[in-house]
């Protein structure tokens, strides 16, 4: 076990933990490590004579669990436990640490043709209905305005047909074009979930001038899986004007029959209850759900990625995070109560980080961003933008992040 300095400003310091595991023949090789697993966080990290400071000084193992005795900000003493398989698997060189699988090395979807995909596919949302896979990805033409496009795919990993038109496109003011001809504009990061027989697609509505809003729009099952696209109902804002707020997506159920709403302000995850979408109020709270971490993985700023997935009474909220200096989008997850608010767990490490060639290098460097997730048993199917670019897929066992929370 170590302490790590991690320094991102000359005048601002910040100890964490993390591991090693070294070799028993020769302890001066290092086999492996973790990223920082633990950070200042409660008020007596954060605060005391020295400052934002977790320092371990011992540990101890009780079965299955590790004790790690640290002191806090120079001023107290205190304790941590950490399941220990857990640990020893993050540090099993022999044992992809990660736990998605890309289910190929090569994109499922890239941009095509001179059309409204010509120039990137990525950020796809994604919903299960009657066994068909509905793949709806943000797509951008050459003048860099977004649509949405619409693929499906029977088995989750197999596209098995890709519509020629897009299925959503920019119609109300607050989305079209206000800026320069080739800037940014239209229908960004789609995010759907299904409640009583209606679609509801939220998304990022951005007019390249003014800040990005949130909006959603509605579709009955029966018109969607009829292709009838014209009845998608008008957009709506629900996020308040001139304030940058982004990464919208429903949890996929009326609690106290209303909507509740998953945004991002600044750089945390908020939540709002909305009783009536149609009505034009806007979200006006922020019922902050996680914030980053300074020196982990997640150290700028968070956002969802795809809706709250049911996960017995609770919900399972996967996240993006992003860290500090080179700004790398990796995902996580937090287990929350079955108010879909109360954050019962949190992943210490990531889940998903960028790898392939299409992911560490595209619009955006460094990038794997996800707006749709599938279970099915216990597979759950996560499909994510690589490099702001194309569409990726990945796989995990619903079980084993089921217990890596519990």
């Amino acid at each position: 076990m170590a302490s790590h300095l991690f320094i991102y400003n000359e005048n601002k310091r910040v100890f964490t933990i993390e591991a090693a595991l070294l070799d028993r023949n020769d302890p001066q090789k290092i086999l492996s490590r973790t990223y920082p697993f633990m950070v200042p966080q409660e008020i007596y990290e954060e605060y005391g004579l020295v400052p934002h400071i977790v320092f371990p000084t011992s540990a101890t193992i009780e079965g299955d669990m590790l004790d790690i005795w640290y002191g806090g900000a120079d001023t107290v003493c205190a304790k941590a436990r950490v399941r220990l398989s857990d640990l020893m698997r993050a540090l099993d060189p022999t044992i992809p640490a990660r736990t998605f699988k890309r289910v190929s090395h090569t994109p499922v979807l890239s941009p095509k043709g001179s059309g409204f995909e010509s120039r990137a596919v990525f950020n796809p949302a994604a919903i299960d209905i009657d066994g068909t896979i509905y793949i709806l990805y943000r797509a951008m033409d050459a003048a860099n305005t977004s649509r949405i496009g619409l693929a499906l795919s029977k088995d989750g990993i197999h596209i098995d047909e890709r519509l020629p038109e897009a299925v959503y496109s920019p119609r109300a003011e607050f989305e079209q074009k206000l800026g320069k001809p080739d800037g940014n504009s239209g229908c960004e990061d789609p995010r759907i979930v299904c409640i009583d027989d209606t679609l509801y697609m939220t998304y990022t509505a951005y007019d390249g001038v003014h800040a990005p809003k949130g909006a959603f729009s509605s579709i009955g099952v029966a018109d969607f899986k009829a292709r009838r696209f014209d009845a998608w109902s008008k957009p709506i804002l629900i996020t308040p004007k001139g304030i940058d707020d982004k990464d919208l997506g429903f949890l996929p159920k009326h609690i106290n029959n209303s909507f509740l709403l998953y945004h991002r302000i600044s750089n945390q995850i908020c939540t709002d209850i909305l009783p009536d979408l149609f009505s034009g109020e806007c979200v006006s709270r922020c019922i902050e759900i996680i914030g980053p971490r300074r020196g982990m993985w997640d150290g700028a700023k968070v956002g969802i990625a795809a809706p709250p997935i049911p996960l017995g009474d609770k919900w399972l909220l996967i996240y993006h995070g992003v860290s500090e200096g080179g700004a790398t989008y990796r995902l996580g997850a937090i287990l929350l109560d079955t108010n879909g608010i109360t954050v019962l767990a949190r992943t210490a490490d990531q889940l998903f980080e960028p790898i392939e060639p299409w992911e560490k290098n595209g619009e955006i460097s460094n990038v794997v961003f996800a707006c749709g997730a599938v279970v099915r048993d216990d597979t759950l199917f996560l499909y994510y933008g690589g490099g702001d670019k194309v569409v990726g897929i990945a796989t995990a066992s619903l079980s084993h992040i089921e217990k890596a929370l519990s």
